[in-house]
């Protein structure tokens, strides 16, 4: 199976790299550029890519708004997007998933990461750079922690899964840290994320630290 990919981003430069390297893979086709972000927009709902690669700074639109349009809260079919970034600042991670997207990676995290992210989104998972993650985690919320039980209608063991989630881990760590096979892992996930009303890990992640249980309380 081919992923299609679109790539965003304003410099000529970055775009023909990040399809060099997207490109190099096998299974993966950047099937559309984008100079700015309404020109994003356009293309990605006429050709439904995949994974859609957004740089945070662009023209017309920047990257949050163009995440907003294609995957935000609202939108019917949402596409997967994965934003792509010089600048690790949290307030474009906390703004880009909070829009909607997938992923959020550093240009800086080398050609292996940017590869994963991609086939991670599409598979409809989320990676996020190791670099921010706990830290963007944390800081997902405006409010600290609550205190106190948290009502939920969550097992100990998705609770479990919950807290390794919040903590970066991806689904074959959490199947060696909890012994549990690598399908139970995924059964657990979607069962989180339909119980709670979620869409992806990072949304589990971010109700694991609003509500003080990524830390094991």
């Amino acid at each position: 199976m081919t992923i299609t990919v679109l790539v965003a981003d304003d410099q000529a430069m970055v775009r023909g790299g990040l399809r060099l390297i997207l490109e190099d893979q096998p299974d993966i086709e950047v099937v559309a550029e984008a100079a700015d972000g309404a020109e994003a927009v356009e293309a990605a709902r006429r050709l439904r890519p995949d994974v859609c690669l957004v740089d945070v700074r662009m023209p017309r639109l920047d990257g949050i708004e163009v995440t907003r349009a294609l995957a935000g809260p609202g939108v019917p079919d949402p596409l997967r997007v994965v934003v792509v970034t010089t600048f690790d600042l949290d307030e474009y991670v906390y703004g880009a998933l909070r829009a909607g997207a997938t992923g959020f990676v550093l240009k800086d995290c080398g050609p292996a990461l940017l590869v994963e992210a991609v086939r991670a989104a599409h598979q409809g998972d989320a990676l996020v750079s190791p670099s921010v993650t706990l830290r963007l985690l944390r800081h997902l919320t405006s409010h600290p922690p609550a205190s106190g039980r948290v009502d939920h209608p969550l097992s100990n063991r998705e609770l479990e899964v919950v807290r390794a989630v919040a903590r970066g881990r991806t689904n074959q760590e959490i199947a060696a840290e909890l012994f549990i096979s690598l399908s139970t892992v995924k059964s657990h996930v979607a069962g989180v994320q339909a119980k709670l009303g979620l869409r992806n890990r990072v949304e589990i992640a971010a109700w694991a630290w609003e509500n003080g249980i990524a830390g094991g309380g």
